[in-house]
């Protein structure tokens, strides 16, 4: 006899984002989210109010900008970051509900600049991703709790970041990120070997890798939907890129520093010239334009491929997998003698369990 199907229990834990002290654990409804390597994830989520009581712990909890959301699934911690709206809101027939969005909490990054000049030499670009996160968290009211662990990636930078420039944290991280022999960073949360919440930056070089073996998925099969668009729109094998003057004689007109950089083999091969661009404020050094656009250039020597699937969550899936590979097996008139992939997963989405629908997720995939 088959045991019975049990749907998982999703709710919030609302939290203090600077002490992370609880505010208070709700139920909710209309639950969506997401979470990526590369981008900001976001939740959106509906708690009902049926009464008054439970609207005035609402009212105290959701507190756009000052409170961290903990999304548990029975219990285990899948996603994390800071409430950003609320939105109270009544129908025709009086029933009260509050809507409330919420990025991850690297979005907290997009609203830190830097407090004063930062500089330094043959640095560890760990170390830099680190001094950045570390420089924003110690300025009063900045501490949000996010770790810093001690990986190193072998690649050392010069840097100079001005307080002038009036640059965001993320901003900064991201274009670091991006250079030639870049890295790929997030925050992770979960909970520790305590049981305890944890927001810790990930970093990885060239890329963040978890798991071990491939996870591998079927179509038919737990793989619900799948979509493998090519996309040649965005290929390249020509890269300028654009930085600012850095003429520093007012006499005389500025013009940007531009660096243009191209793949020959690919034009011998037969591809047609194709060219794409790239601005970079506050970049004046040539050897740092150049490595931009290098990497901009690798990324974007072949047809963009941004695969797309549906699954059913299974017990294999979950939101600690960003990173981790799979290989998708698809039989169908399409591949008639069968697609056998291997793709790491850089995206998920998760639609929870609602009255006609069951819990699905949608992973975007990246080729390896």
């Amino acid at each position: 006899m088959s045991s019975p199907v049990t749907t998982p229990v999703y709710r919030a834990v609302f939290c203090d984002l600077r002490t992370d002290q609880v505010l208070d654990v709700m139920p909710l409804t209309e639950t969506k989210f997401d979470d990526y390597i590369g981008k900001a994830g976001s939740l959106s989520a509906t708690v009902p109010l049926p009464e008054a009581r439970l609207a005035a712990r609402a009212r105290a909890a959701l507190q756009p900008g000052r409170t961290a959301v903990w999304l548990e699934r029975d219990g285990d911690i899948w996603w994390g970051g800071v409430l950003w709206t609320c939105t109270p809101s009544a129908d025709d027939k009086g029933r009260l509900t509050v809507r409330f969005q919420a990025g991850t909490f690297d979005s907290y990054l997009d609203h830190r600049i830097l407090s004063g000049d930062m500089v330094g030499t043959a640095t560890d670009q760990f170390d830099i991703a680190r001094a950045l996160v570390g420089h924003a968290q110690e300025q009063p009211g900045g501490d949000i709790g996010i770790s810093l662990g001690p990986e190193m990636s072998g690649v050392r930078r010069d840097f100079a970041y001005g307080y002038s420039a009036l640059a965001r944290v993320r901003e900064l991280l991201d274009k670091l990120a991006k250079l030639a022999d870049g890295f790929e960073w997030r925050i992770h949360c979960h909970r520790d070997a305590q049981g305890r919440r944890v927001k810790r930056l990930q970093l990885g070089h060239p890329r963040i890798e978890t798991g071990h073996a491939d996870i591998v998925l079927d179509h038919p099969g737990p793989v619900v939907t799948y979509s493998l668009p090519t996309d040649s729109t965005v290929q390249a094998n020509v890269w300028v890129a654009r930085g600012e003057s850095a003429n520093t004689d007012q006499s005389q007109d500025s013009v940007p520093l531009t660096v243009s950089v191209e793949e020959p083999a690919d034009l011998a091969a037969g591809w047609p010239r194709l060219e794409r661009t790239s601005d970079h404020s506050g970049v004046k050094d040539e050897a740092t334009l150049r490595s931009l656009g290098l990497a901009e250039l690798a990324r974007q020597r072949r047809p963009e491929t941004i695969p797309e699937i549906t699954v059913r969550l299974d017990g294999r899936i979950t939101p600690a997998l960003l990173g981790a590979r799979i290989r998708l097996r698809v039989h169908d008139l399409w591949h008639p003698d069968g697609l056998d992939a291997p793709y790491r997963i850089v995206g998920l989405a998760v639609n929870p369990p609602q009255r006609t629908k069951a819990e699905t997720a949608t992973l975007y995939l990246e080729g390896v």
